[in-house]
């Protein structure tokens, strides 16, 4: 744990019934925010820790922060504990199945007599509707949303590179908890509060829904390049080394023109508005190729520095733990459950210039249930008996 200022979320305290991805992000924002979270996971552990393939990073990357009890939350003793911690708790945060927490005597209805304060955050995969009661995934929803068409090739659907609509779900959901809490200040009453997959995946192609509103045409992918601007691609340099350009101005084509010694373009009032370079593309972008592919991508990437345009290399996920700005203070020093030590993304807000900081590890295979309870105000005898019963594991 380290020391730091009073945070945002400091006195607010969490109780997190959650697995995989969605649920698990609104607690560690929380959490980086300052929130006491409290994860609750069964005997043996979150079933998230022991994914392979591309869902091995799921639980260290968003489990920071947290405290964590293994606990049997459906014997009598462990539904208990379970709602010793919630007769205090601020947000309740699930991401079951819907029904799952109303069988376990701990839905909303139930729970709001023993704390009308609290505010009950449930991440699910489709709010009211049709689709209520369907099962859901990141991937379901990006197919069924349009996204994975507006990645994929023309034919050829393809999901996003990042658990996104996980992600940006559980933001929802943090948005939401926020605005319940703002409200409580004034009601002293709490809420319930459902985000959702499906409609975030809807939230997020909006843009292109709108397009069609707008143009009266169905978008195609993204990778069919109708780009708005005539410079807006990967370009090859040399070495066979690719950097991604955007002109996205009248101001910008022509400080690019300077930079590149571009004086036929500068002059030609043809192509002084962005409407006109879009038309004239395929002149434009053969002799931009050319020119590019005679440059190094350092030496490219220098000049549109210096020039202020839009670029980024083309980078993997692990360039990021050696980028110079992450290291600036955008990546936390974790130890992983296994020991090993890594860096990992923190939240990406600065609150006066300061990032918020790791103040609890990952925790480890078991959680750390014993000071869990002790903090929570069970007493030593108390957590024996729990341990002793097997409803708690240490």
């Amino acid at each position: 744990m380290t020391t730091s200022a009073r945070l945002p979320l400091t006195g607010i305290k969490v109780v997190e019934f959650t697995h995989m991805v969605m649920g698990p992000t609104a607690g560690v924002i929380l959490a980086d925010l300052g929130a006491e979270v409290i994860k609750i996971e069964p005997i043996g552990g979150d079933n998230t820790r022991r994914l392979k393939g591309s869902g091995a990073g799921y639980f260290s990357m968003y489990n920071r922060n947290k405290q964590s009890i293994c606990i049997d939350i459906k014997s009598p003793e462990g539904k208990a504990v379970a709602l010793s911690l919630l007769k205090d708790a601020d947000i309740l945060l699930e991401n079951f199945r819907p029904g799952a927490m109303d069988k376990l005597g701990l839905g909303y209805e139930q729970l709001k007599s023993l704390n009308s304060r609290l505010i009950y955050c449930s991440l699910k995969g489709f709010l009211s509707g049709p689709y209520v009661h369907r099962t859901a995934l990141d991937e379901v929803t990006q197919m069924m949303g349009g996204l994975a068409y507006m990645t994929g090739l023309p034919d050829k659907p393809m999901r996003a590179g990042s658990s996104v609509i996980d992600i940006t779900g559980g933001m929802f959901g943090v948005i939401g908890i926020l605005a319940a809490l703002e409200e409580r200040h004034h009601s002293n009453e709490g809420k319930s509060v459902t985000c959702s997959l499906y409609e975030t995946t809807a939230f997020m192609v909006g843009q292109h829904m709108a397009q069609q509103a707008v143009t009266g045409e169905a978008p195609p992918p993204m990778s069919v390049r109708r780009s708005a601007w005539a410079i807006y691609d990967i370009f090859n340099c040399a070495n066979n080394e690719q950097v991604f350009i955007g002109v996205v101005s009248d101001s910008q084509w022509r400080t690019f023109c300077e930079a590149f010694g571009l004086k036929e373009f500068l002059l030609d009032q043809t192509l002084a508005l962005n409407n006109g370079r879009v038309a004239q593309r395929l002149r434009i972008l053969p002799l931009i190729n050319a020119l590019f592919a005679k440059l190094g991508k350092e030496e490219l990437m220098a000049k549109l520095e210096k020039s202020g345009l839009p670029f980024a290399p083309i980078n993997k996920p692990s360039d990021l733990f050696d980028d110079p700005h992450l290291n600036a203070g955008g990546l936390l020093d974790v130890t992983l459950p296994d020991g090993t030590k890594t860096k990992l993304p923190g939240l990406p807000l600065e609150m006066n210039n300061e990032r918020m900081p790791l103040r609890y590890d990952i925790p480890k295979d078991k959680g750390n249930s014993i000071a869990t309870l002790q903090t929570a105000g069970f007493s030593d005898d108390d957590i024996q008996k729990l341990l002793t019963l097997g409803v708690i594991e240490a």
